[in-house]
């Protein structure tokens, strides 16, 4: 019971407490460039946690093998052929099956690759998590997780403003990275919760 109450304290605290965009600003390029619609926002979040979740599953046992045969300085670029892999595989299944949402992801979609919220987590993963797969998963699922509760948090704000009275010099792109440096304050007062 005590390992399952810390699977999900460890999952809260990469979804709320120390959050990858508004703690660390990993990721802020496809956070910035997708949330102006809320269907992309969610999609986008929802593409984030299956990369970040397959490749924590793949990484897991490749860092394993990398450290026995001694050679664990090439995890990183392991770890970005995975995910650039991953992303790719990604990339066809949502052209197939919704171009619309294909062409709306644009150049974000494939920016998951070198996105480093994901490159981050499954690295973190590796490095301190070498011992536990359990905690390495928690640990994906609740940043993932993190990552789309915020996205769709934030294009829901947006999509506020889009309707109200915002001043012109503050249109667009500068009203965002005001809301995005609210949420991150917000945010960051639960770190009193850890």
């Amino acid at each position: 019971m005590a390992y399952f109450t810390a699977f999900i304290l460890a999952i809260i605290s990469g979804m709320l407490i120390n959050n990858v965009l508004l703690s660390r600003f990993y990721g802020i390029c496809s956070f910035v460039g997708v949330s102006n619609k809320l269907k992309n926002a969610f999609w986008m979040g929802v593409a984030v946690v299956v990369v970040i979740v397959l490749a924590a599953l793949i990484c897991y046992p490749l860092y394993m093998l990398l450290d026995a045969a001694g050679i664990s300085f090439l995890r990183t670029v392991v770890f970005i052929l995975v995910i650039a892999s991953l992303v790719q595989f990604l990339s066809f299944v949502i052209k197939k099956y919704s171009p619309t949402l294909y062409k709306a992801f644009g150049i974000y979609l494939p920016l998951i690759t070198t996105n480093c919220a994901v490159l981050g987590v499954v690295e973190e993963n590796a490095a301190s998590h070498a011992a536990d797969f359990g905690a390495a998963m928690a640990n994906a699922l609740g940043t993932s997780l993190g990552y789309l509760v915020v996205i769709v948090l934030f294009s829901a704000v947006r999509a506020r403003l889009e309707t109200n009275n915002v001043p012109r010099a503050f249109k667009g792109l500068p009203i965002a990275l005001i809301v995005a440096a609210i949420m991150a304050m917000a945010f960051t007062g639960m770190k009193g919760m850890a």
